[in-house]
Formats: C-alpha cells, structure tokens, sequence
C-alpha cells in the first residue's frame, strides 16, 4: 500500500514538474514578443517587409524572474530594416545589415510599465559593402556607380572604407571614413571634409556608439551604454 502512495506521489511530482516547465515556456515566449513589440514601436528595427527582429530572455526559471521583475539577460537580434539619412534626402535610406543588443540586469518598475532599466549594454551593428553602396550610388545619382569596400587603417571610432567608382564620368578611387559617434554615424568621401551622408540608428537611452572596424563581412559598430533605459523613458521620452 505504502509502496503505491510514493508511486502516487512522484507521479504527481513529475506532471507538476512538466507543468511548470510548460507554463515558465509559455510566458516566456509571451514576454518575448512582448519586448519586441515595444522594440518594434519605439526603435522601428522592423520596418521592412523582410525585417528579422528576436528577442530573448534567457535564464530559466523564467517565472521566479518576473515575480521579482529582475532578469538576468535579455538578448535582441534585430536583420534588414532601415534607417533614412539625418537630413531625410531622397533614396538616403541605409538597409542595416544586422544589430545585435545583450542587455544585463534588467529590471521593471511594476508589469503595465512600457519601460525598464537596464544595468549595462553592449553590441553591434553590421553595415554591409552592398548596403552602403547601393545607398550612396542613389545619393550620387546621375548614372553614377559607388562601390564602397573593406580598407585598412579603423581606428577607435572611426573605420576607413575604399570608395571607388564613377561620379559624373569621373572615375573616384581612395579611401574614405565611417566615423560613428553617439547614436549617429556619417560616411566622409575621400578628399572631402564635410560627411557626404549621415544617419541616426535608434538606440536606447544611453547607448552610443564606442567603436567601429572595417571588416571583411562589412563595417562593424560596436555599441556601449550604462544605466540604460528602454522603451519611454523615465521623463517621458
């Protein structure tokens, strides 16, 4: 008889055991989408009918993180949406080849809030050769060719970048620089000293740009911010 009862029992364990798993999963994924939605409103990192945008809140359980509304790690993978030029000029639109954010202990002021801390965030944000090149070659316009590559010599936040090409019949070779500074970055062409173009990536108050390379898979900026806040800020924003 006893025998039976701790059959019983560890049954019993085991089907609340799967049941909370199954619920910590289903909220989880709930709170996910949750967050990139706000993402998606406040950021515009979807804007495209081919824009990629995941977000995912890691730790397990996920239940325990939410009754305390402190999470360890947030992650956002964001592919394929665009940003449009500072000054708004016609065909200025960037295409963002991929932004990457890992948000560390973040926290919520109560569960209806639209927003949250976050302690610190790091990242990057990929700019392909293409992108860049498609863009520019639109700027230029008149029957021009802009080709943007990989140079050396990044340093800090500036990356060096060969722009070749032709411009009006003439033919353009040299290297010009990507320089990313807070949430904004502008392309330089060579010889030139005003940006021939700018753009403002949305970012969460207090992130900002802290590095950028010219790599082989495109230029890559890395993102760095303390004491962040996501979504409307704290004064309204």
């Amino acid at each position: 008889m006893a025998g039976r009862w701790v059959k019983i029992l560890v049954g019993t364990v085991v089907v609340l055991g799967v049941l909370f798993v199954v619920v910590d999963r289903v909220a989880v994924h709930y709170a996910d989408k949750e967050v990139a939605d706000l993402a998606k409103d406040k950021y515009g990192y979807a804007n495209t009918t081919d824009a990629e945008l995941d977000v995912s809140i890691e730790g397990f359980p996920f239940l325990t993180q939410a009754l305390a509304k402190n999470f360890h790690d947030v992650e956002l993978d964001a592919s394929n949406f665009y940003v449009d030029a500072a000054d708004n000029a016609q065909g200025g639109y960037l295409h963002i080849a991929d932004l990457h954010l890992d948000l560390s202990g973040v926290t919520m002021p109560s569960y209806t809030a639209r927003t949250a801390q976050a302690n610190l965030a790091t990242g990057t944000v990929t700019l392909s050769y293409s992108e860049l090149s498609s863009t520019l070659t639109r700027l230029v316009g008149h029957g021009s060719t802009i080709t943007v590559s990989q140079a050396s010599g990044s340093k800090e936040q500036a990356a060096n970048v060969r722009i070749s090409g032709s411009v009006d019949g003439t033919q353009v070779n040299g290297v010009g620089t990507l320089l990313a500074q807070g949430d904004e970055f502008s392309l330089t062409a060579p010889g030139q000293t005003k940006p021939s173009a700018s753009w403002r990536l949305g970012l969460p108050q207090n992130v900002g740009f802290s590095a950028a390379e010219s790599t082989t898979d495109g230029v890559k900026l890395t993102v760095t911010g303390h004491q962040v806040t996501l979504g409307s800020s704290r004064f309204g924003g």
